[in-house]
């Protein structure tokens, strides 16, 4: 196979336009029409792992976190991070990262910690704002069924679990077709009417391109009219964080012992146990402080993530239980959740998890 079948396997799931105008996601070294029979995946590639990649034969590594996150100006093969980049170059391992784009979708990272802890009714915490477009284009009644499969098989008209949704609406069009032109319906120069169907959808904006062209390939019209529109809606499926709610109120005591239990922890770091249960739960894999005041605002119990600040334990501390468990604890999910997608969808492919990925922040008991 080729990394580019694999890369894209994740990027159906979590497309690089979702992620953070400051994240490096995506192919960071390496051609992508590589041929690769094996993959290593990790959270953090360190040269511990790259060295596993190298004597496990694996041309691609998948990191969560980029192993290029800020700007080159020089390398370095006596620094410890330029080795690594040094060593995949030489070794032709090609090394891909997918981080906030995994992190800001709904059934990435978020949803499946928050899974993992038996969340119900799971939303993103805040959903992002402007990612919406609508589509609205007229054709003829009789062909309308095979411009609608076709803008939607491209991506359009899925809302939440459904697909194909449209609003559809019966007319009549007018135009008249010049010398030049071939119309599929009408004579040249005579003002012709068409029983038309308006087609409205809604699409994410990264897949305007991709719909457009179904549309223009499924449509039978020599000149498409469509129209597109700016929406402010929020998208509800992309995002940061996660929230939801246990089916029955927990003991405070007791979900953190859950937590601990189920997130194979050391220890909680949590603020001052100011409610006696927990049902309603706020997360967010790696740094997610930024959220606190999003969890405030649905009234969580409890807001579980990492890196949290000692102002926010000390001024927040009647609002919200704040559990922080560490940032690598937090996100330890997408090692496995980026298994999960290649092996479905390629079952025969060797793919594993690294064995030398660990958690580079240690505690002393």
């Amino acid at each position: 196979m080729t990394v580019k079948e694999i890369v894209n396997i994740i990027e159906a799931a979590a497309p690089l336009s979702y992620q953070e105008s400051y994240d490096n996601a995506g192919l960071i070294i390496g051609d992508a029409d590589a041929e690769v029979s094996k993959a290593l995946i990790c959270l953090d590639l360190t040269l511990e792992v790259m060295q596993e990649a190298i004597e496990k034969n694996c041309k691609l590594v998948i990191a969560h976190h980029p192993v290029i996150f800020n700007p080159l100006k020089k390398i370095h093969p006596q620094r410890h991070h330029d080795k690594i980049i040094v060593a995949a170059i030489k070794n032709d391992v090609a090394v891909y990262a997918a981080h906030t784009n995994l992190d800001n979708v709904y059934g990435g990272i978020n949803t499946y910690f928050a899974n993992s802890l038996g969340l119900k009714n799971i939303e993103v915490l805040r959903p992002v704002n402007d990612s919406l477009r609508k589509l609205v284009t007229f054709c003829p009644l009789a062909q309308s069924g095979d411009v609608r499969t076709a803008i939607c098989e491209a991506g359009a008209g899925h809302i939440g679990d459904y697909d194909f949704c449209t609003y559809n609406m019966e007319g009549k069009g007018s135009f008249r077709a010049s010398d030049k032109a071939n119309p599929f319906v009408g004579n040249k120069n005579e003002l012709h009417f068409e029983e038309e169907v308006r087609i409205e959808t809604i699409y994410p904006a990264y897949l305007e391109s991709r719909i457009l062209k179904a549309l223009f390939a499924a449509h039978p019209y020599e000149e498409v009219a469509y129209d597109i529109y700016p929406l402010s809606n929020q998208n509800m499926m992309v995002g940061a964080g996660a929230y939801g709610m246990l089916e029955n109120p927990v003991p405070t005591p007791k979900f953190l012992q859950m937590l601990k239990e189920k997130m194979q922890l050391s220890v909680v770091k949590h603020s001052s146990i100011n409610r006696p249960e927990i049902q309603k739960v706020a997360l967010c894999g790696g740094a997610g402080s930024f959220l606190l005041n999003d969890a405030i605002k649905k009234n969580a119990d409890i807001f579980i993530s990492a890196e949290f600040k000692h102002n926010h334990f000390v001024d927040l501390a009647n609002s919200i239980i704040i559990a922080d468990i560490g940032h690598y604890e937090s996100e330890h999910f997408a090692k496995e959740l980026i298994y999960q997608l290649i092996i479905k969808k390629f079952p025969n492919f060797a793919v594993e998890i690294s064995q030398r990925d660990v958690n580079p922040v240690n505690y002393f008991f």
